[in-house]
């Protein structure tokens, strides 16, 4: 993504966050290729090719401010807790607010569900995709289909298993077994009987408090792209199929290995009919949950009827120029390195409407 960026339009500064809570910060190359950091014990800045990092602080005092370490005011002294600092080339402290906008290119929990677009809103900066709530809501997929539902978008029924519930299976077999609030495949299980279903409700049960038993829907799996904030109203790309190839199911080998699946624009033996149903229910989806930006949206075209079927939403799906989003817009004309200006372009327009409003 990176690379898609006009350096001449753009200052890119780029932030990793671990595991652990680490942020691993990175001032830019110098002509060497090796990242200048700054000693904190000297004071002197050297060429690393390692990040400099920033550590979680144990949290605020009672006075309500964070204990941090600046530069300024000295080891374990507070100061209230304005933005995220960024080490800059000259040794100083940048803040992150400081920026023009943040692309959150950050998957599943604690990045695709509303945390860290809660943390830049209250920073005041502006960022690419969808706002709080919309994470929220997609990445909780129980809530969001009942979103969906109630706003008359079909979606694929499921029975929601919560921590001290027995273990249920309302459809019969194959069903799906997923944790409610992850994504990438992890955790999900295609249950054949009923033998399978205990494993496959306790393997989900590591990942979330929360699982679903989802009926199987059999037919095509087809992805559409969806670009825009509410007005000028967003548009949608043209839908792409997924073929699975030697996979059973779209899984995480599917999606990640090397020729795991083949991604078929538009898709074959689907009417234009069913294309622009596909692309509506596409951006009603969006709409409905209240997303801005960008999005794809997972649909089966059910076999027995050809209907078209809501699976999910991702606010922020894969977004390398080879990924699905990327490549639905690029076959329906809109390049990459284009498609990044736009969101960018999108996310300042957001920031600046909502700074209007009064509180």
């Amino acid at each position: 993504m990176v690379a898609a960026l006009d350096p001449k339009r753009y200052e890119i500064a780029e932030v990793a966050i671990g595991r652990d809570g680490r942020w691993a910060l990175e001032a830019g190359p110098d002509q060497s290729g090796h990242v200048l950091v700054t000693d904190t014990k000297t004071g002197t800045e050297e060429t690393s090719p390692a990040e400099a990092q920033l550590v979680p602080q144990a949290g605020p005092d009672r006075s309500g401010h964070g204990l941090v370490t600046d530069t300024e005011t000295g080891p374990g002294e507070t100061s209230p807790a304005e933005t995220l600092p960024v080490p800059a080339q000259s040794g100083t402290l940048e803040a992150v607010g400081a920026v023009d906008v943040v692309l959150p290119i950050l998957h599943g929990p604690f990045g695709e569900d509303g945390t860290v677009q809660g943390l830049l809103e209250l920073a005041d900066v502006p960022y690419v995709g969808a706002g709080v709530a919309a994470s929220a809501l997609a990445m909780d997929k129980d809530l969001f289909k009942k979103v969906m539902r109630d706003s008359g978008i079909p979606v694929a029924a499921h029975h929601a298993i919560r921590l001290g519930d027995a273990i249920e299976n309302p459809f019969g077999y194959p069903v799906f077994v997923k944790p409610a609030r992850l994504g990438s495949s992890v955790g999900i299980t295609k249950v054949h009987g009923e033998d399978e279903l205990e494993a496959a409700v306790e393997l989900a049960f590591r990942h979330d408090e929360k699982v679903l038993v989802e009926e199987f829907v059999a037919g095509t799996e087809v992805e559409v792209g969806v670009l825009g904030n509410r007005v000028p109203p967003p548009v949608a790309s043209l839908p792409g199929q997924i073929d699975t190839l030697e996979h059973e199911w779209y899984d995480y080998a599917s999606k990640y290995d090397d020729g795991g699946m083949e991604l078929i624009v538009p898709p074959p033996g689907l009417s234009q009919e069913t294309i622009e149903l596909l692309q509506r229910r596409a951006v009603e989806s969006f709409v409905a949950s209240e997303c801005e930006g960008l999005a794809r949206v997972d649909f089966f075209v059910r076999e027995s009827d050809g209907e078209v079927v809501l699976n999910e939403l991702n606010t922020m799906p894969g977004f390398t120029a080879t990924s699905v989003w990327a490549r639905l817009f690029e076959a329906s004309g809109l390049g990459y390195a284009d498609a990044l200006d736009r969101l960018i372009g999108l996310a300042l327009e957001r920031h600046e409407r909502r700074s209007k409003l009064v509180y």
